[in-house]
């Protein structure tokens, strides 16, 4: 009889990774701590539950790392890419997904797998025997963290994470704001129209900065400091580095003309992106905050066009956990001193839907091949998921290990033939090399 794999964490990595062993013929039982153990940011029991943003980034599988990231999961038959597609919404060129009929997809498909049993309650130690995988995320419960630090012999790393607010759609001001993807991107017109658009001028933009730099924010307990992941920095955070610096990020004009005033130029813009396939919430992209409730409202209608907005959720801060995987984990996503246990997603250091999810790939995809009597080593470097394991689990320096998105920085380069390449092919072609490899990675 088949060992059983053991799965902890019910969010993306541990879906998809239970997808992938269940798919390979091995036994898994699922264990997930919500609804009986809740967290901050969750809001419900649903497997893969979107906490932050609706959106799993560019889909552009040719030029783009994260889009590439997207092409090898669906190769590998994704649980996650597989309903994203299912749940798709408008967003440019964007994969962004209507978040509780995704989730609840997932839970529906994941619970009528014939090989997979779901446990619920929560899990409090690393087992000495077994096969496991720990999937918990960023919110890795006090006990189950307290735990992994008596294993490892380390402490856990953290920095903190901040949710974006969903406004309801019917109290957004259309005769101030217009639909717009940036550039007009898009195949069809729902799509170069996918996105709410609030312009600022520079007086405008001048008295939002002073509101939220001088707006009451959330307090960190005692002895914490704030390390923020840079791919997700409170908008207030990031105006403290410098006053422009939103306007050069998520609140920059280009590639947008208001139609209310077609000759004049915004000097600061502010997006909001679908959340829901009705159309009615839409959250404020690039908008985390550490700000308090009150103090959201208040700045927050100061934007022009959400003056009399209505917030389905205010945004709010939490602490994240991760693993030094540099000196933790082999390149089998094993932990070193405990090789019966694996970890995936978040926690490993990557950060991102799809990089946690792609993570869960390949641990149950890892795990599923030792269980079934043979080894499956990663996948190349010159692979998206390959670069990514690559990273966490030792190409990476540990000193300065920080959680890191998908980006073709992680790849092994590729030298420009005949001359130099352009930005554009230089990218078509590192997804070309990619994709062959990754072909080639899953026929084994």
């Amino acid at each position: 009889m088949t060992k059983q794999l053991h799965i902890v964490g019910g969010g993306m990595a541990g879906s998809e990774a239970a997808w992938q062993a269940a798919q390979m013929g091995v036994p898994v039982v699922l264990h997930e701590m919500r609804p009986q153990v809740g967290t901050f940011a969750h809001r419900t029991g649903s497997f893969a539950e979107m906490v932050c943003s609706n959106s799993f980034r560019s889909d552009d599988d040719e030029r783009n790392a994260v889009g590439l990231l997207h092409w090898e999961m669906r190769a590998a038959d994704g649980l996650i890419m597989q309903t994203a597609a299912a749940h798709r919404l408008p967003a440019g060129g964007a994969l962004a997904v209507d978040r509780d009929p995704f989730a609840e997809d997932v839970t529906a498909r994941l619970r009528s797998h014939p090989l997979i049993t779901v446990a619920e309650g929560e899990v409090t130690e690393l087992p000495a025997d077994g096969q496991w995988i720990f999937a918990t995320g960023p919110l890795t419960s006090p006990a189950l963290a307290e735990a992994i630090g008596k294993v490892t012999g380390a402490q856990s790393l953290a920095f903190f994470d901040a949710i974006a607010p969903i406004v309801y759609a019917d109290t957004v001001d259309m005769t101030i704001a217009w639909r717009q993807s940036r550039y007009d991107k898009g195949e069809t017109e729902e799509e170069r129209t996918a996105y709410l658009n609030c312009p600022m001028t520079k007086a405008e933009y001048e008295a939002f900065i002073d509101a939220m730099m001088a707006a009451d924010k959330a307090e960190f307990r005692e002895g914490e400091t704030a390390g923020y992941f840079d791919g997700c920095l409170p908008i207030e955070v990031m105006a403290e580095r410098g006053r422009e610096t939103p306007r050069h990020g998520p609140m920059k004009p280009v590639g947008l003309t208001n139609p209310h005033k077609p000759e004049e130029k915004p000097y600061a813009v502010v997006q909001l992106r679908r959340d829901n396939k009705l159309g009615t919430l839409y959250n404020i992209v690039g908008f985390q905050t550490k700000m308090k409730y009150g103090a959201q409202t208040e700045v927050f209608r100061m934007i022009p066009g959400l003056q009399d907005a209505k917030f389905a959720r205010l945004g709010g801060i939490h602490r994240n956990t991760f693993l030094n995987s540099p000196t933790l984990l082999d390149d089998r996503m094993r932990l070193r001193a405990q090789p019966n246990i694996r970890f995936a997603g978040q926690v490993t250091g990557v950060e991102g839907y799809v990089e946690s999810a792609a993570m869960g790939l390949l641990a149950g995809r890892m795990a599923a091949a030792e269980i079934l009597g043979r080894d499956l080593p990663p996948p190349p470097p010159e692979t998206a998921t390959g670069a990514l394991i690559t990273h966490i689990t030792g190409g990476a320096e540990a000193k300065t290990f920080q959680p890191m998105n998908v980006n073709f920085g992680l790849f092994p380069p590729i030298e420009a033939k005949g001359g130099r390449r352009g930005r554009k092919d230089r990218y078509k072609a590192y997804t070309d090399r990619a994709k062959e490899a990754f072909g080639a990675w899953l026929a084994m």
